[in-house]
C-alpha cells in the first residue's frame, strides 16, 4: 500500500515511499513535557532540493538530528534512501552527507589537514584514494587555493564551504544541510547556493533547512514548512503556491464604496487604502466583480487579481515572518 502525505491544500495524494530519499512516519520528539516535534510525516522526493522551512524554534534542527541518528525519537520512525533507519543505519549513513549546527574543525590545522583527519576516521573510506578525493572535494567547494591555510584564518564562508567539502569526501546520495548560509555575507551565500544547485544537478537529493525565502525560490523544487513542531505544509513549490487564495485589488477614488460592493459580493478580508480597496477573491469570477462595481457607480481606474507571494503564504501558515534577504 502506498504511503500518503498531505497535499498543501489539505487533501491526500499517494506518495510511494520508494520514491522518497527521506520518509518519516509519525516522527515525534519530546523533552520532558515539551513536544519539540509532533508526528511529522516528511516526504523528500529523490533528486529534489527540498527546502525545510520554519521560524527559529519550529523543530527543524531537532527533526534533522533525529534523521541522522544524533538523537532518538520519542515515537515514530523514518526511512533514509528507502531503508528503515533503525535496522540499516550502518549501511545508509555512509551514503548521507550532513552539515548540522555549524562546522567544527581543528583551528591550528589547515583545511586540507582537517579533511585528511576526517577521512582517516571514516571506516568506509579507502585510504588509497584519500588524497585524490580530498583534492576533488576542495576543488568542488572552491577552496583549492586556500587548502594550506590554517582553519582559524578562514572566513565564515570558507568554513561553511569546508564543512560541505567534508560531507563530499565520499559520494553521497543524500545531503542534509542545516542552515548552510547562516551568518554568511551575500557573496558567501551565493557561493553556497551555487554549490547546492551543482550537487543537485549531479543527481544528489538535498534537504536544505533554511529561513531565507530567497534560497527557496532560487534553488528549491519542493518545500516543507514547520511551525511549533508540526509540519503545516508540504509539496512542490507549484503546489504550495496553488493553495494561496488570490486577492482582488480595485483602484478607485471611492474605496469605501468599492469595499461595500466587494463585501456584498462575498469577498472576505476586505481592506481599504488611499485610492484602493481589496480582498480575498475566493471563487468569484473577476468579471462579476467589475460588473458589480460599474452597476454600483463605483469608478474603476484599475483592477487586478494578485497572487500572494511566498512570504505572505508563509506568514499565513505560521503567523510569523521569514527572513527574505538574499
Amino acid at each position: 500500500m502506498a504511503e500518503t502525505t498531505p497535499r498543501p491544500g489539505g487533501d491526500r495524494e499517494p506518495v510511494p515511499a520508494r520514491d522518497a530519499s527521506v520518509a518519516t512516519y509519525g516522527l515525534t520528539k519530546r523533552f520532558g513535557h515539551q513536544v519539540a516535534v509532533d508526528s511529522v510525516e516528511l516526504r523528500v522526493p529523490r533528486g529534489a532540493v527540498y527546502g525545510f522551512l520554519g521560524p527559529n524554534g519550529s523543530g527543524k534542527t531537532t527533526t534533522i538530528r533525529m534523521l541522522l541518528g544524533l538523537i532518538m525519537p520519542t515515537a515514530g520512525r523514518h526511512d533514509l534512501l528507502g531503508k528503515p533507519f533503525r535496522e540499516h543505519a550502518g549501511a545508509v549513513l555512509p551514503r548521507v552527507g550532513a552539515l548540522v549546527e555549524g562546522p567544527a574543525f581543528h583551528p591550528y590545522l589547515s583545511g586540507r589537514a582537517n579533511l585528511r583527519r576526517l577521512d582517516a576516521a571514516d571506516r568506509t573510506a579507502d585510504p588509497r584514494t584519500a588524497a585524490a578525493r580530498i583534492d576533488t572535494a576542495l576543488e568542488r567547494v572552491g577552496l583549492t587555493s586556500a587548502a594550506a591555510k590554517r582553519y582559524r584564518a578562514y572566513s565564515l564562508g570558507m568554513r561553511q564551504r569546508l564543512a560541505i567539502a567534508a560531507a563530499l569526501l565520499t559520494p553521497r546520495e543524500l545531503l542534509i544541510l542545516d542552515e548552510p548560509t547562516n551568518g554568511l555575507d551575500p557573496q558567501g551565500t551565493r557561493e553556497v547556493r551555487a554549490l547546492v544547485s551543482g550537487l543537485a544537478a549531479d543527481g544528489a537529493t538535498v534537504m536544505l533547512s533554511t529561513h531565507l525565502l530567497s534560497e527557496v525560490e532560487q534553488i528549491c523544487t519542493h518545500v516543507g514548512v514547520m511551525h511549533q513542531g508540526k509540519l503545516v505544509a508540504q509539496g512542490s513549490l507549484a503546489q504550495l503556491r496553488a493553495r494561496a487564495v488570490p486577492r482582488v485589488r480595485v483602484e478607485t477614488e471611492r474605496p469605501e464604496a468599492a469595499a461595500e460592493t466587494l463585501t456584498a459580493l462575498g469577498v472576505t478580508d476586505v481592506t481599504t487604502g488611499a485610492g484602493e480597496a481589496g480582498g480575498l477573491l475566493g471563487d468569484l469570477a473577476p468579471e462579476k466583480i467589475v460588473a458589480a462595481l460599474v452597476h454600483d457607480d463605483v469608478p474603476v481606474r484599475g483592477f487586478g487579481v494578485v497572487a500572494p507571494d511566498l512570504e505572505e503564504l508563509f506568514v499565513e501558515l505560521t503567523g510569523e515572518g521569514f527572513d527574505v534577504s538574499a
